[in-house]
């Protein structure tokens, strides 16, 4: 619940899909296909224009140590427990992608927008994940600098790269979806509520997310600890609890951005 008082806006993590149940930032993807995508690449620096319009993304366990120095992590209300990288303060707004499309200098990049736009799409005999790209017309283009396949239809390094980055993006999210399960059935997480204040006498509810509760945490079962201890969970914890310094940052990032709406 969202306590709305003067001078208050209520933001929230927003859904974590795009339209049709897609996954966040994703259209139309498409197996890549030698013939299909003959000729076709990527355009050359289209920038991270595609993620101005989102305050949260999903972040993989591993990444959890780098993420914490720059962002709040949170976990999803859903009852997945889905671990998040906090990237604004207000909604549909990215407080790290620039006008020009730069991400925010020396920021760490979430591993799932660095995929995109590729992704794996599990076939229907659900044993074998197919490489795919989204079909955007702001990112493909014809005689790309940055081809698919090569003239002999071979997958040129473009390809060959994203295969493995998303090969070790899935390692990572199975991973991840291990812990989550865990965390959701662990009692540790509660709801929160960031009330930041900003420039112009405003203050900002941002809900709509769960922490890990440091007392909970502290009270946890020898055995369910000594367990996350043996699975190595513990320093992403600790991590996602060291993250909420971060808070501040944005808070930051945000006053910046009212000054230049203000000039």
């Amino acid at each position: 619940m969202t306590e709305k008082g003067a001078g208050a806006n209520g933001s929230s993590i927003e859904p974590q899909q795009g339209a049709a149940n897609l996954p966040l930032f994703y259209k139309s993807p498409v197996p890549l296909d030698a013939k299909k995508h003959a000729g076709v690449g990527l355009k050359k620096n289209f920038g991270f224009a595609f993620t101005e319009k989102v305050n949260a993304v999903p972040v993989n366990l591993i990444e959890l140590p780098q993420v914490c120095h720059f962002y709040p992590i949170a976990f999803s209300p859903d009852g997945h427990a889905t671990p998040v990288a906090i990237l604004g303060l207000r909604d549909s707004e990215n407080l790290f992608v620039r006008p020009d499309g730069r991400w925010e200098e020396g920021a760490y990049i979430p591993a799932y927008i660095r995929r995109y736009p590729f992704i794996f799409s599990e076939m229907p005999d659900g044993e074998q994940l197919t490489l795919c790209v989204d079909s955007n017309d702001a990112l493909l283009e014809k005689g790309s600098d940055q081809p698919f396949f090569d003239q002999e239809g071979q997958p040129a390094d473009l390809s060959k790269n994203a295969l493995e980055f998303c090969k070790s993006y899935h390692a990572a999210a199975q991973q991840t979806l291990e812990f989550s399960k865990a965390l959701a059935e662990s009692g540790l997480l509660v709801e929160r509520e960031a009330q930041i204040n900003v420039a112009g006498n405003q203050r900002i509810n941002f809900s709509g997310f769960k922490i890990i509760d440091e007392q909970k945490l502290s009270e946890m079962d020898d055995a369910a600890f000594l367990a996350w201890r043996e699975k190595g969970w513990l320093p992403f914890i600790y991590a996602h609890l060291f993250s909420g310094a971060q808070w501040q940052r944005l808070s930051s990032l945000l006053n910046r951005r009212l000054e230049k709406e203000a000039a």
